[in-house]
């Protein structure tokens, strides 16, 4: 089985090629590279203190689950691209990688012309980082701990689509609160969730036995972008001192729910 992965490159990206590799003959893996010190420089999120601060305690929370960066399996090859060129790619610069069993976007920038039209044409898979519909957009499991909404904490698999974490809905994945996780411990575990189940539904192939269902987009709570995340907004959390305990968790309809 070749699988390829639209991804970025922190560890917890990186770690989804290493899940993929341990039941595929071939991944390709193509990574668009954004800045390993968020907060520290200027890139997809903003330098500042406040900024430093905050991703400072996703770095050990990621570290805690998934490691520090490393290099990949030999079985994975990798292409690592600037962040926001993927949409300017052809297909002969990837051709490689367009002759896969299964698809799968991950942390991608939004991908549009040829490309979203052969993913969503062979039906790729896209591991979304939050409930939808009740969140979607940039960040959305930190929104959902912002609204004091820990139980929308959690990952959408679903198909990928042209609209934005709009796709047809496969089954929902849910962290477990664990004693003494953080806020971004259990963020964190989410994904790491998501991917467990992912790879595993691929490999028993009980992917194919969901039934797809649509989103119904009364249900959203936020739709974010990343412009919405400030400075004020990130040091409002981080001096909120959010406390997770089982009395705040209640949780809405789920899709095919997995825990873990």
């Amino acid at each position: 089985m070749k699988v390829t992965i639209f991804s970025s490159n922190l560890p917890r990206h990186l770690n989804l090629a290493r899940e993929f590799s341990k039941i595929a003959d071939q991944v390709f893996f193509v990574s668009e590279v954004n800045t390993l010190f968020p907060g520290q420089i200027d890139d997809f999120f903003r330098k500042s203190e406040v900024m430093q601060t905050y991703f400072q305690n996703v770095i050990n929370s990621e570290k805690k689950f998934f490691g520090d960066i490393r290099f990949l399996p030999n079985n994975v090859r990798s292409l690592s691209i600037k962040s926001g060129d993927l949409n300017r790619l052809n297909k002969m610069q990837i051709n490689d990688a367009i002759n896969s069993d299964i698809y799968v976007v991950f942390g991608s920038s939004y991908i549009k012309g040829w490309l979203i039209d052969f993913l969503v044409e062979h039906r790729a898979i896209n591991i979304h980082m939050g409930l939808a519909p009740y969140y979607r957009g940039s960040s959305c499991n930190f929104w959902a701990l912002y609204d004091n909404n820990p139980s929308y904490v959690g990952a959408t698999i679903h198909f990928l689509s042209k609209g934005l974490d709009s796709g047809d809905m496969l089954f929902h994945c849910i962290p477990k609160l664990h004693r003494k996780d953080s806020p971004f411990d259990f963020t964190m575990r989410s994904v790491l969730v998501a991917q467990k189940e992912l790879v595993a539904a691929v490999n028993d192939k009980s992917i194919f036995s969901f039934s797809p269902v649509m989103q119904n987009k009364e249900n959203q709570v936020r739709y974010t972008k990343n412009k919405d995340f400030t400075d004020e907004i990130a040091k409002e959390f981080l001096d909120r001192n959010f406390q997770l305990n089982a009395d705040l968790f209640s949780y809405p309809e789920l899709l095919n729910p997995v825990f873990g």
